[in-house]
C-alpha cells in the first residue's frame, strides 16, 4: 500500500473507533474505503475485524481504568454472543455483496423504529438483575452475535437496544458491556475468516492503530458526557447509516 493510503486508513480508523464506542456504525467509514482500494468484500469483512479488536481492547481498558466493570455479567453476555458469532461468521464467508446492504438496511430501520417509539428516551438506572430481563437479554445476545459474525457493521445499534431497553442498563453501562462483548467474540470470528481467506494484516494494522486511538477517545467521551449526549449521536449516526444504504449503495 502507498503511504497516503495507510494515512487515510489511520484517520478513518480514528473516526470509526470513536463512533463505534459511543454509538456504532463506525465500520461504515472504514469498509467503503477498503472497498474503494479494490479489496474484495469478503476480505474487507475479515480484515476490518483486526481494527475492531484493537479498538475494543483500548475501550475496555479505559472503562476499567475509570472504575466501570461488571465482569460476571459481561462474560455471560459475551459467551451468548460468541455462540451466535461462530454461526454468523461461517454464513458471512458465503454472503454476496448485494446482501450486505439489503440485510443491513432492514435491521437498521427496525432499530430506528425502536428508538423513535420511546425505547431509548429515558435514561434508566443501572439494571440487569431482574431474572426475566437477564434471560431475554442473553437470548437476544445470541442473535446480536450472529449479526456480528455475519457482517459486524452496525452491531452496536443492535447491542445497545438489548442492553439499554431490554435489560434496563443506563447508556454508560450499556457502552461498557457492549465493548466487552465485542472484544470477546471478535477474535473468534477473525480466526474463522483468517482460516478461509488471505486477510490483509498490514492494512488491518494501520486501520487498527486509528481504531485504537478512536476507541480510547470514544470511551472517554462516554464517561465524560453521559447518556443524553450519546443518545443524539446514536440517532444521527443511525439515520445517516440508513440513508447511505438505501440511496447510495
Amino acid at each position: 500500500m502507498e503511504f497516503w493510503q495507510i494515512g487515510l486508513l489511520i484517520l478513518a480508523g480514528i473516526a470509526a473507533g470513536w463512533l463505534n464506542v459511543i454509538a456504532g456504525g463506525g465500520s461504515l467509514l472504514t469498509v467503503p474505503i477498503m472497498l474503494f482500494m479494490g479489496i474484495p468484500s469478503a476480505v474487507v469483512n475479515g480484515t476490518n475485524r483486526l481494527a475492531i479488536l484493537a479498538q475494543n481492547v483500548v475501550a475496555v481498558g479505559t472503562f476499567f481504568q475509570h472504575g466501570f466493570s461488571d465482569i460476571r455479567l459481561s462474560c455471560s453476555l459475551a459467551a451468548a454472543a460468541a455462540a451466535g458469532a461462530v454461526a454468523g461468521a461461517h454464513v458471512g464467508l458465503q454472503l454476496d455483496d448485494i446482501w450486505f446492504n439489503r440485510i443491513l438496511a432492514v435491521v437498521m430501520i427496525a432499530v430506528l423504529i425502536i428508538m423513535a417509539t420511546g425505547g431509548l428516551h429515558k435514561d434508566q438506572q443501572a439494571g440487569g438483575e431482574h431474572p426475566q430481563r437477564l434471560a431475554l437479554g442473553h437470548v437476544l445476545m445470541v442473535g446480536a452475535g450472529f449479526w456480528g459474525g455475519l457482517i459486524h457493521i452496525g452491531v452496536g445499534f443492535i447491542l445497545m437496544p438489548i442492553l439499554h431497553r431490554v435489560m434496563g442498563l443506563n447508556l454508560v453501562l450499556t457502552n461498557m458491556h457492549k465493548v466487552f462483548v465485542v472484544l470477546m467474540y471478535i477474535p473468534v470470528t477473525l480466526w474463522i475468516f483468517a482460516a478461509h481467506l488471505e486477510l490483509l494484516w498490514w492494512t488491518g494494522l494501520g486501520l487498527g492503530m486509528g481504531n485504537a486511538l478512536g476507541g480510547w477517545l470514544g470511551a472517554r467521551t462516554v464517561i465524560a458526557q453521559g447518556a443524553v449526549w450519546i443518545r443524539w449521536i446514536m440517532f444521527a449516526a443511525l439515520s445517516v447509516f440508513i440513508i447511505k444504504l438505501l440511496f447510495f449503495p
